[in-house]
């Protein structure tokens, strides 16, 4: 198999690093990530300004773009063909429920995925992990078993691991998407020059975090696999906009 990794966490993290080393092991890879951390860049496409490529001593390239600008520029103009698979992480820290919307882990993923080609997004549970080698582990698990079976159906995996060691691992189950409490308020600072400065806050405890959830299973030592898709129209809401059109001018 031919495998483009990617990440947001840069190209020299330790994730990356790790993961890189597994799965060169069972495949071709080649790894484009972001020259510097690039978390909670979401889907965002450098358009403003042209972008360099360069290449690092251990043969990882590296942009000064975002994950999405990396997977991007990867397949329509750096790899001479299509890769079989898109993987972006390990990223150190989980992204569940709320999560997706912000990560560039599941971007990078998700540029891999609006090209049609099958893509996972690879994620500890917590920051600071110390288990990388757990979720390696796991992504080749799930590349091995995708290359013996394959998918029926065009496939955005997100993958959550546990930061404890492999053998304490539950098992994989397949979840849905949780939802977070809101953020913690913004935290206000003073410079020396006596301006006000804001760092976003923290993201909330899990609110809806129950049984079937990616929280669920994390918590319970389970690898939680959502599977997730680009498409966000509410459905279930048209016709009730549609009445609310329809309403214009009268009183």
């Amino acid at each position: 198999m031919k495998i483009l990794l990617s990440n947001d966490d840069g190209y020299f993290a330790p994730g990356l690093i790790i993961l890189a080393e597994h799965i060169a092991k069972i495949a071709d890879i080649t790894v484009v990530a972001p020259e510097r951390n690039r978390s909670g860049a979401s889907n965002s496409l450098t358009l403003d300004r042209p972008l360099s490529v360069r290449k690092a001593s251990n043969g990882f390239f590296y942009v000064n773009g975002t994950p999405t600008d990396c997977v991007h520029i990867a397949l329509t103009g750096l790899m001479d063909s299509m890769p079989d698979m898109v993987i972006s992480g390990i990223n150190d820290g989980a992204n569940m429920g709320d999560d997706t919307i912000y990560s560039g882990t599941v971007a990078a993923a998700m540029e891999g995925h609006l090209l049609d080609i099958p893509s996972i997004a690879v994620s500890m549970s917590q920051h600071n992990s110390t288990h990388f080698e757990t979720a390696a582990r796991v992504a080749v698990e799930l590349i091995q078993h995708y290359q013996k079976h394959g998918f029926k159906s065009s496939t955005l995996l997100n993958v959550n691991v546990p930061d404890i060691p492999y053998e304490e691992l539950q098992g994989r189950t397949v979840t849905r998407l949780g939802k977070r409490h809101k953020a913690e308020p913004v935290v206000q600072l003073k410079t020396p020059r006596n301006e006000t400065v804001y760092w976003v806050g923290a993201a909330g405890l899990p609110n809806d975090g129950g049984p079937g959830t990616d929280f669920y299973a994390v918590a319970n030592k389970q690898v939680s696999i959502s599977p997730i898709h680009v498409d966000l129209t509410k459905y279930a809401q048209m016709d009730e906009i549609k009445e609310w059109l329809s309403t214009e001018g009268q009183k």
